[in-house]
């Protein structure tokens, strides 16, 4: 069923290309392989990402009251821009996160890793649990983020809440009072980013110096602070879930035989935060053999196609350096490939560098849960003890 066990039927048996249907009786076609679902996002004319921000459980309209009243608006901005707007945009968003620029973060992120990492080691020799959630992973993007966009000061609790408010608002399957009850959470928080948008610096006023209009402003920080820290936070706690598994990964990480790099991509391909994304036929099409008439939603299954054999030598494996790990798809491909790739990955890499020892000699006393979700994993907690 779509939303539902992404990861118990990733190893399973899938065709290339399947027909899905949804809770609310809407069809999709799952894509599968790695060449298709890389034609997919690489070819927009053909399959456009108009849907890729519509809700997967339609919004009643009690709960678009609710938004209209925030004045909440996504217009065609990063993610769901197929428009002229789009390369300008981006490239303004690009140049926040320049690879230079976060570069120059990574020392203050190792700085602040290594302390935490000191304090949660003491808790464990203690025999105290600990939460590399919580403890860890859950602000770290966040606060390299607004360093490199120049977000104003806010709790970091409510951008928290915001941003895992929006992802199951618009990606999970949803009762009606649940709608409601997130609808009000994403409009508050919205109503800030439109009141920053007017008057704030960094990204937001090079977004207003190119002439972009408020609600444009708004998407680009809305899908930053979504997308852009939430689905790293989420990786962190996934790979170091991972590594516990992995002895002989952090052996070789301990003796200089393992790359940290190696072990950031593996993870990517193995563990990616955002398994699916969508797209819609603009034309009559094809998809391996399968016809896709115009209007089609298609799902593209990013963490299959990081597991497709046709690509990678060993493809349930954690093998860091192995032939074709580099070649996932976890920040997907074409004019909107993921514009913080670099930034998720010099997070990433700096967590394991420094976290990966925490992780020997321990009992996993809590995995992460992930709840039924289209795209996002969302992992709630993880959970460590010495052994």
């Amino acid at each position: 069923m779509l939303f539902r066990g992404w990861g118990e039927s990733v190893d399973g048996a899938w065709p290339d290309v399947a027909t899905v249907v949804d809770h609310v009786g809407v069809r999709h076609l799952v894509v599968t392989r790695h060449a298709l679902v890389r034609r997919l996002l690489t070819d927009p004319a053909t399959f456009r990402p108009d849907n890729a921000l519509d809700a997967v459980t339609p919004l009643p309209v009690a709960a678009l009251r609710v938004l209209a009243g925030h004045r909440f608006r996504l217009p065609p901005t990063l993610a769901n821009n197929a428009t002229a707007s789009h390369p300008e945009i981006r490239g303004i968003v690009a140049g926040a996160l320049h690879p230079d620029r976060v570069a120059a973060q990574q020392p203050w992120l190792t700085g602040l890793v290594r302390r935490r990492v000191a304090r949660l080691a003491a808790a464990l020799d203690a025999g105290a649990p600990v939460d590399l959630y919580a403890d860890l992973a859950a602000d770290l993007p966040l606060l390299v983020l607004a360093r490199l966009v120049e977000l104003p000061d806010a709790p970091v609790t409510a951008v928290k809440d915001f941003a895992q408010a929006a992802l199951e608002l618009f990606w999970a399957p949803l009762d009606e009072p649940r709608q409601l009850a997130l609808a009000a959470e994403v409009g508050r928080f919205h109503t800030v980013l439109r009141a920053f948008a007017a008057d704030g610096g960094g990204l937001a006023a090079r977004l207003r110096a190119a002439g972009h209009s408020p609600d444009v402003v708004v998407g680009a920080l809305f899908f930053l602070l979504v997308a852009g820290q939430e689905t790293t936070s989420q990786f962190l706690t996934l790979l170091l879930h991972r590594l516990t598994a992995e002895p002989a990964v952090r052996a070789g990480l301990r003796t200089g035989a393992v790359e940290v790099a190696d072990v950031v991509e593996e993870g990517l391909r193995l563990e990616p935060p955002i398994v699916t994304w969508r797209r819609v036929a603009a034309v009559d099409t094809s998809l391996g053999g399968t016809a896709v008439p115009a209007g089609t939603s298609i799902v593209a299954w990013l963490a299959r196609a990081g597991r497709d054999p046709e690509v990678v030598a060993a493809p349930d494996g954690f093998v860091p350096g192995q032939r074709g790990s580099r070649r996932h798809l976890a920040f997907g491909a074409g004019p909107h490939r993921c514009v913080g790739a670099q930034l998720a990955r010099m997070e990433a890499a700096v967590v394991v560098a420094e976290a990966a020892p925490l992780l020997d000699g321990v009992t996993v006393v809590r995995p992460p849960w992930c709840p039924d979700n289209l795209t996002f994993r969302m992992p709630d907690a993880f959970v460590i003890r010495r052994a």
